[in-house]
């Protein structure tokens, strides 16, 4: 979470909040969702005969910006009208997307553009109202030449290839099953597909009771910077993972927005279910920082999901910025009020060193957890909210407690 409280910052809020139609989605955005840029990951496209399609410049759309999902009305966030109740069909499967994490790494690394100090000097520049302004079109016009693409890449059976940016990420740890990207949709309101990595075990060790873990990342990263940890997770807990980017992430259309993560992780959910488990009690809904909210919220849905892991989680959005309530208007992410309504085993991991999200939250969050889901907690000594799982010790205790 990162918030600036100079003048020219809530003079920019304010001018956003206007220029949105009063939209609290829209500005809570702005001061909540960082994608890295450019990802630390590409999906190469791949005809149904195999060969190797050109990709295009997301960016390269008019600037017609009618229709953008940005500017739809803010909806109460436990209001089902909006999002949806679902039931899920197990006797139906979709095709999956064929990938690998293959040695072909140097396309993204020559998609990686050699004036980013320069484009972060121009930002910084910037005064925050136009910069704000710069930042939202350039995601909705993004957002809009994706779905258009994706839509056709359904439509031809376009596969796609995982390239993890190995220049920046190393080599990726040995993995014995399949790794296979994904783009899951269409999302019913947004038209928009999701970008998604499915860590499966080989079939000779899946059995009727594997789990499946459904991965919400933190904030400023992606599908590709997590892929070492997730090879990690799968082949020490034996099961398998599938991780996703919220929508404007990645290689993930739509807009970052906190009502936009309620239907990714909705939509996810319910392929994994159709697709993987065929029940609802092999999946374990895992949230670390920003993704605690889209966990918390299915989590306080669903009755009977198999598990939850709340990894350096916050009470609410504004909570971690202020515990003042004067800006609750603008709050989201309530994980303080959803955490009540959790029905599975919850386990909650929190750095005592942890400055961005004080170990504070993660404390409220147990004790308003009802005591028969409470999972003994794991308070991490000497960690603070990104670096639990540095080093070889740390990567050890960690996959030992997950197994645990």
């Amino acid at each position: 979470m990162c918030c600036c409280c100079c003048p020219p910052a809530i003079n920019a809020l304010f001018y956003l909040w206007v220029r949105s139609g009063f939209s609290k989605g829209t500005v809570a955005g702005a001061l909540t969702f960082f994608p890295p840029d450019p990802p630390l990951y590409t999906f190469q496209r791949v005809d149904k005969d195999g060969r190797d399609l050109p990709d295009d410049d997301d960016d390269a759309v008019d600037d017609d910006n009618s229709g953008d999902e940005a500017d739809l009305p803010d909806v109460p966030d436990d209001d089902d009208s909006e999002l949806g109740t679902f039931e899920i069909d197990t006797t139906s499967s979709r095709k999956q997307s064929n990938g690998d994490n293959s040695n072909n790494s140097n396309a993204i690394n020559n998609r990686r553009q050699p004036d980013g100090q320069e484009t972060a000097q121009r930002q910084q520049s910037q005064d925050p109202i136009a910069a704000m302004t710069e930042r939202s079109a350039k995601l909705r016009k993004r957002a809009k030449h994706r779905a258009l693409k994706d839509a056709t890449d359904a439509s031809s059976q376009i596969t796609y290839r995982f390239l993890p940016d190995l220049q920046t990420l190393g080599p990726l740890p040995t993995y014995h099953g399949t790794i296979t990207a994904l783009k899951i949709g269409p999302q019913p309101k947004t038209q928009s597909y999701i970008a998604a990595l499915l860590y499966q075990l080989p079939s000779s060790e899946i059995t009727p009771h594997t789990k499946t873990i459904l991965y919400s990342h933190g904030n400023a990263t992606d599908i590709g910077a997590m892929s070492i940890l997730q090879c990690l997770i799968s082949k020490s807990c034996n099961c398998n993972v599938l991780v996703y980017d919220y929508s404007g992430y990645g290689s993930s259309g739509g807009v970052p927005m906190e009502k936009n993560t309620y239907r990714d992780i909705k939509l996810v959910y319910q392929w994994v279910v159709q697709n993987i488990t065929h029940h609802e009690h092999q999946v374990i809904l895992y949230g670390q920082s920003v993704g605690s909210g889209p966990s918390c919220y299915l989590a306080s849905k669903r009755q009977n999901i198999g598990g939850l892991i709340l990894h350096s989680p916050f009470t609410s959005g504004m909570r971690v910025l202020t515990p003042s309530r004067m800006l609750a208007c603008l709050d989201i992410f309530p994980n303080i009020d959803r955490i009540q309504k959790v029905t599975c085993p919850t386990f909650i991991i929190h750095g005592k060193k942890d400055v961005e999200v004080p170990m504070e939250h993660g404390l409220a969050l147990y004790k308003n957890l009802k005591e028969e889901y409470r999972y003994e907690p794991w308070w991490v000594e000497g960690k603070g909210h990104n670096d639990i799982c540095d080093g070889r010790e740390g990567v050890k205790e960690y996959l030992g407690r997950l197994d645990g």
